[in-house]
């Protein structure tokens, strides 16, 4: 994974404000028992092991838990909504965070590999790998029915989403779960919010630092006591819904990608697209205010969005820009209209909104509102 890089900058690592927190933990004094796969590179596609036993029932377990659990990790070209996935790798648990199989496969993401000094993946090394539509079948059946687990989970679900929308077809995730934001739920004394600190903390050795697999291997194991810290404790997980793009857009790329040069020389590259997001223009109207439930928005109004939303975000924010709205990346007592999808799930804008009283609306009514912006007062039009 790309250490501490989320999707949407405005809204890092799916943070959440959820009360309670439990009491502080001290860093681990005994490692976990390791999970039952030993690893080695290079590793085949798939193997499962014989299940594990059943762990000793506990009446104690919170019913709502869910009942397994996809932990995930992407590699990628870079940062931005045109970047491809260069490899995968899925560690399926069940709902006490026992493993049950692992997956991996490389990706040709049909383009320049983009940052192979982090993820050491060339395009000579690719150049064979599957396409995502290639492997989009066997990474659903790794991922329905479960939670995807990730750490920084926004920038991991984004790239997948993406990846799917890509192969017209809709990956079978309705719940992501952050392990950043587990992490601050329990309380737990990291330095960072690296997924080395907190391998860190509870003993887990890293063998492959930004291999997909060693990566999902290392999430797992960490995430298999910080579940069951919080299954002791009754904390509330950080589950967040996962919205299918259904709208989308490359942003700036076209014809596809990259290719294979057919002349045997690699890939033919597009350029370099690791780079931070874009900045927007300031809005040139002032803030009329707060957004009137059943009224019209007005050009100027402060709107924020949290969460997935089916039309590509970006794409979002800037129909939003363009009807003279001002896209606002924090909620504060000036935000006019809160757009999310998902409301029950506490995000700190979520939480934010409640606490000033901004009215929430969906992306659906969203849509309908951008179809007739108000004109700012004075300005004649």
């Amino acid at each position: 994974m790309l250490e501490d890089q989320t999707a949407r900058p405005d809204e890092p690592a799916d943070e959440t404000d959820q009360p309670p927190r439990i009491p502080v933990q001290s860093p681990a004094v005994q490692a976990p028992a390791p999970l039952p796969l030993p690893l080695e590179f290079p590793v085949p596609q798939e193997h499962r092991p014989p299940p594990p036993t059943a762990p000793e029932e506990d009446a104690g377990w919170p019913e709502s838990y869910p009942q397994g659990y996809a932990v995930v990790d992407v590699e990628t070209t870079g940062l931005a909504r045109h970047d491809r996935i260069v490899s995968a790798a899925v560690y399926r648990l069940d709902a006490r965070g026992e493993v049950e199989d692992h997956w991996y496969s490389t990706v040709n993401p049909q383009r320049d590999p983009g940052p192979t000094w982090i993820h050491g993946l060339t395009a000579e090394v690719l150049a064979d790998a599957p396409l995502f539509t290639e492997i989009a079948d066997a990474f659903a059946d790794r991922l329905a029915d479960r939670v995807l687990v990730a750490h920084n989970a926004v920038f991991d679900w984004s790239m997948i989403a993406r990846e799917y929308a890509r192969a017209e077809r809709t990956p079978p995730v309705r719940q992501r779960l952050c392990t950043i934001a587990l992490a601050k739920q329990l309380s737990l004394p990291l330095p960072n919010h690296k997924l080395e600190s907190l391998a860190a903390h509870y003993g887990v050795a890293q063998r492959q630092a930004h291999h997909a697999l060693d990566d999902a291997r290392v999430l797992a194991e960490a995430f298999r006591p910080s579940l069951q810290l919080a299954a002791r404790h009754r904390v509330r997980l950080p589950l967040l819904s996962c919205q299918p793009l259904s709208e989308w857009s490359e942003g700036g790329f076209s014809g596809g990608g990259g290719r294979r040069d057919p002349g045997g020389g690699g890939y033919r590259s597009y350029g370099r697209s690791w780079r931070p997001a874009r900045k927007r223009p300031a809005c040139p109207y002032p803030n009329p205010g707060r957004y009137e439930p059943g009224g019209r928005l007005v050009q100027g109004m402060r709107v924020a969005i949290s969460g997935d939303t089916s039309v590509d975000r970006e794409l979002l924010e800037d129909r939003a820009t363009e009807a003279g709205l001002h896209i606002a990346s924090q909620v504060s007592r000036l935000t006019s209209l809160l757009v999310t999808n998902d409301p029950d799930s506490l995000t700190s804008k979520i939480v934010k909104a409640q606490a000033h009283g901004t009215p929430v609306v969906d992306e659906a009514a969203f849509g309908q509102l951008l179809l007739d912006v108000a004109p700012a007062p004075g300005s004649g039009s």
